[in-house]
C-alpha cells in the first residue's frame, strides 16, 4: 500500500495516487458496508426463523385444540354406545379417549404457557372439561353397574349441560386467536424474507464493487471472492430452507385434511348413536312412568281384591244380586291386574322368576289353551322338533308372551287362519345383522297368514301403547311387554312381515347349559290343601289398608297373625323371641326394603319361611334377591295367598314336623 510523505502531501496528489487513496477509501466503504450488510443479514435471518418458530407453535396450537375437540367427540360417542349396550370394551374405548383428551390438554398448556390471552381460555377450558368429566362419569358409573336406564337418563342430561357449548366456545377463541397470530407472525415472515431479499441484493452489489476494486487492489480480490462464496452459499441454504418449509406446510395441510375427514366420520357415527339413544330413553321414560304408576295402583288393588273375595265369602248365601255385582267387581279388578301387570313387565320392574325351561314341552303343553283361546276358526300347528336345548326364562311370562303372540295374530286374521309356532335350536355368529350376542339360542317362530304390517308399523311395533287395534280392542301394551321379557331374559325379538301376506314374529333366548326342570303353575282360585296346620305369621307391610286386608285374608284362612309397618319392626318383634313360622314381607317399604330384611333374618331365624308379596318392585332387588323364596304377585285373592303360603313352607319343610322332632 502507498504511502505519503508530508512533502508529498504539500505538493498534492498525483492523479495515480489520488485514484489509489480513492480506490482504497472506497474499499474501506464498501468493506464497512458489507459488514453492517452481513450483520442486517443476519439479524433478518434471525427474525424470519423466529417468525417461522412462532408459525409452527400456532399449527400446533391449531392442531391440538382440534384433537382434543376429537378425542372428546370419540370419548362421549363411545359412553353413549356403553350406556345402551353395556359392552365393557366400548366403555374402555370410552375411558381411553378422555385421558387421550386430556393428554393434549396438558400439551396444549404447555405450548400456550402464561400468555395474556390464550393462558386464561386454557384455564377456563381445563375448568370446563374437569366439570364435564364429572357429567359423564355419572353415566359411565350407572353403566358400570349395570343400570342402564339410570345411565341413559344421566348421559341425555349430560348431552344438554351448557358445558358442551362452553367448551366448543372456548375451543373456537383458542383456535380464532391463534388464526390471527398466525396472520400476523406469515406478514412478519414476508416482511422478514423482502427484507432479505433486498439485503442480498445490496450484498451482490457490493461484491460486484469490491471485485472492480480488485483490480485496483489486489488483496480485495481474495476478500471478494470469499464474500461471493458466502453469498452463493447463503443463498442455496435460503432455498433449501425454502424447500423444506413448504415441504412442512404441506405435510401439515394433508394432516389437517385427514383430521377433518376423521372429524366428519365421528360427527355421522355419533349422530347415529343419539338417534339410537333417543329410542331408547323414549322407552326407557314409559316404563319409569308405568312403574311408577303400577306401584300404588297394585296396593289399591289388592285391597279391592282381597276385600271383595272376602265379602263374596260372607255374602255367599245371599241374594244372587250382590253375587253378580261382586263377580263383576272381582272381574273389573282382575282386568286391572292384567294390565297392571303388562305396565310392569314394560317397565321391567316386575322381578322375573326364572328357572331351567324345555321349550319344546312349555309350547306343547299349550295346545288346550291356545285352542280354547283361539277358537275352532284358527288352525295351529305346533313343530318342535328341532328345539333340544333349555333356556333360562320365568316359564309363566314365557307362556304369556307366546299367547299374547298368538291373540294378536287371531286379530290380525279377523278369527280364521292358521297359527305355526315352531321352536328350533340356533347358533348366532358374531356378524349377525341384529347385533346379538354371539352364542347358542332357542328360537321361538309365531307366524300367522292374517294382513302383515307395513314398514313404518313394524318400526314402532315395540313402542308402549301403539295399536292399530280400534278403541277398546287392546291396550298396545302386549308387543312392549313381549319386548321387555325378553330383553331382560338377555335375549331379542325380531318381526318379519309382508303386507297382505301375514307375520312372523321370532324370541330369541340364550340356551342354559344345565338340565331343564319344572315350576309348577300358579294356582286359580281353588285352595292346595296344605299338609300342616294353623300357622303363626309375621306379616309386614307399610300400607295400613292393604296390610289390615291381608291379615284379614290370613285369618280367615286359619292362621294367627302378628303385624308391623317395617323392617326395622320387624327385628324388634323377632328378637323378642316369639316363634314364627312363616314371615309375609312386602318388597318396597321405606327404610328397609323387603330383600334387606330377610337378608338380615336369614342367618339367625332359618327355620322361618319367608313369602315377598310385591304390586312393584322398583329398586328394591333383583331377580337374584328372590331366589329361593316364593313371590306372590299383588292383587291376590284368598285362594292365591293360601297356595303361595303353601309354596313357600314347602320349600322349607313342615314346620310342625320339625317341632315335633
Amino acid at each position: 500500500m502507498a504511502t505519503f510523505s508530508p512533502e508529498t502531501l504539500k505538493r498534492g496528489l498525483s492523479p495515480a495516487s489520488g485514484r489509489v487513496v480513492a480506490a482504497s477509501l472506497l474499499a474501506l466503504t464498501a468493506l464497512g458496508l458489507l459488514i453492517v450488510v452481513v450483520m442486517m443479514v443476519a439479524r433478518t435471518n434471525d427474525a424470519r426463523d423466529a417468525a417461522l418458530a412462532q408459525e409452527q407453535r400456532s399449527y400446533d396450537i391449531m392442531m391440538l385444540t382440534r384433537s382434543l375437540d376429537a378425542s372428546l367427540a370419540r370419548s362421549e360417542a363411545a359412553l353413549g354406545r356403553y350406556v345402551v349396550n353395556a359392552d365393557r370394551r366400548t366403555g374402555t374405548v370410552y375411558y381411553d379417549e378422555w385421558r387421550r383428551a386430556a393428554t393434549h390438554l396438558r400439551a396444549l398448556e404447555k405450548l400456550v404457557g402464561r400468555r395474556k390471552v390464550q393462558g386464561p381460555l386454557v384455564v377456563e377450558l381445563r375448568n370446563l372439561l374437569a366439570a364435564r368429566e364429572k357429567e359423564l362419569a355419572a353415566a359411565a358409573a350407572f353403566a358400570n353397574v349395570g343400570k342402564g336406564w339410570y345411565a341413559i337418563g344421566m348421559y341425555n342430561r349430560a348431552a344438554e349441560s351448557p358445558n358442551v357449548a362452553a367448551i366448543d366456545r372456548v375451543l373456537e377463541h383458542i383456535s380464532a386467536n391463534e388464526r390471527q397470530r398466525l396472520g400476523q407472525r406469515a406478514e412478519a415472515t414476508i416482511a422478514s424474507a423482502d427484507r432479505a431479499k433486498r439485503f442480498t441484493t445490496l450484498l451482490s452489489v457490493l461484491g460486484i464493487v469490491l471485485t472492480g476494486l480488485a483490480i485496483l487492489l489486489g488483496w480485495l480480490a481474495a476478500s471478494e471472492a470469499v464474500q461471493r462464496a458466502s453469498a452463493d452459499q447463503m443463498a442455496e441454504e435460503e432455498g433449501d430452507r425454502a424447500a423444506q418449509l413448504e415441504a412442512a406446510v404441506a405435510a401439515r395441510t394433508r394432516e389437517l385434511s385427514s383430521a377433518n375427514e376423521k372429524l366428519r366420520e365421528e360427527t355421522e357415527t355419533r349422530a347415529r348413536a343419539e338417534a339410537q339413544l333417543a329410542q331408547a330413553q323414549k322407552m326407557e321414560a314409559v316404563g319409569k312412568l308405568t312403574g311408577g304408576i303400577a306401584h300404588d295402583f297394585n296396593n289399591m288393588l289388592a285391597v279391592v281384591v282381597g276385600g271383595l273375595d272376602l265379602a263374596r265369602r260372607k255374602l255367599a248365601q245371599r241374594s244372587g244380586d250382590v253375587s253378580t255385582y261382586l263377580d263383576g267387581a272381582m272381574e273389573g279388578a282382575d282386568r286391572a291386574a292384567a294390565l297392571t301387570r303388562r305396565l310392569l313387565s314394560f317397565a321391567r320392574a316386575e322381578p322375573l322368576l326364572p328357572d331351567a325351561v324345555q321349550p319344546s314341552k312349555l309350547v306343547t303343553g299349550m295346545n288346550v289353551l291356545l285352542d280354547r283361546t283361539l277358537g275352532e276358526r284358527i288352525t295351529v300347528r305346533v313343530d318342535v322338533g328341532r328345539a333340544r336345548w333349555p333356556i333360562w326364562a320365568d316359564a309363566h311370562q314365557l307362556e304369556n308372551a307366546i299367547l299374547n303372540l298368538a291373540v294378536n295374530a287371531r286379530d290380525a286374521m279377523e278369527g280364521a287362519g292358521r297359527l305355526d309356532i315352531s321352536a328350533e335350536d340356533v347358533a348366532i355368529g358374531t356378524d349377525d345383522p341384529g347385533g346379538l350376542a354371539p352364542g347358542d339360542y332357542v328360537r321361538i317362530d309365531v307366524a300367522d297368514t292374517g294382513c302383515g304390517m307395513p314398514p313404518q308399523v313394524i318400526e314402532r311395533a315395540f313402542e308402549p301403547f301403539f295399536t292399530t287395534k280400534p278403541v277398546g280392542k287392546g291396550t298396545g301394551l302386549g308387543l312392549s311387554q313381549i319386548f321387555g321379557f325378553v330383553r331382560q331374559s338377555h335375549g331379542d325379538v325380531r318381526v318379519a312381515s309382508t303386507v297382505g301376506q301375514g307375520t312372523t314374529i321370532s324370541l330369541f333366548l340364550p340356551r342354559y347349559h344345565g338340565a331343564a326342570g319344572e315350576r309348577p303353575a300358579q294356582e286359580g282360585a281353588t285352595i292346595i290343601k296344605p299338609q300342616f296346620g294353623p300357622l303363626s305369621i309375621l306379616l309386614v307391610e307399610d300400607d295400613p289398608r292393604v296390610q289390615a286386608s291381608t291379615r284379614a285374608g290370613l285369618v280367615e284362612l286359619g292362621h294367627s297373625v302378628r303385624a308391623c309397618a317395617s323392617g326395622d319392626e320387624a327385628l324388634e318383634i323377632l328378637a323378642t323371641g316369639s316363634g314364627f313360622d312363616l314371615m309375609l314381607t312386602d318388597v318396597m317399604m321405606p327404610g328397609m326394603t323387603g330383600p334387606e330384611l330377610v337378608s338380615r333374618i336369614s342367618r339367625d331365624y332359618p327355620h322361618i319361611a319367608v313369602l315377598f308379596v310385591t304390586g312393584y318392585v322398583g329398586e328394591a332387588g333383583q331377580t337374584e334377591d328372590f331366589t329361593g323364596h316364593e313371590v306372590l304377585r299383588k292383587p291376590f285373592t284368598i285362594a292365591g295367598l293360601g297356595n303361595a303360603i303353601t309354596h313357600a313352607i314347602d320349600r322349607r319343610g313342615n314346620p310342625t314336623a320339625s317341632q315335633a322332632a
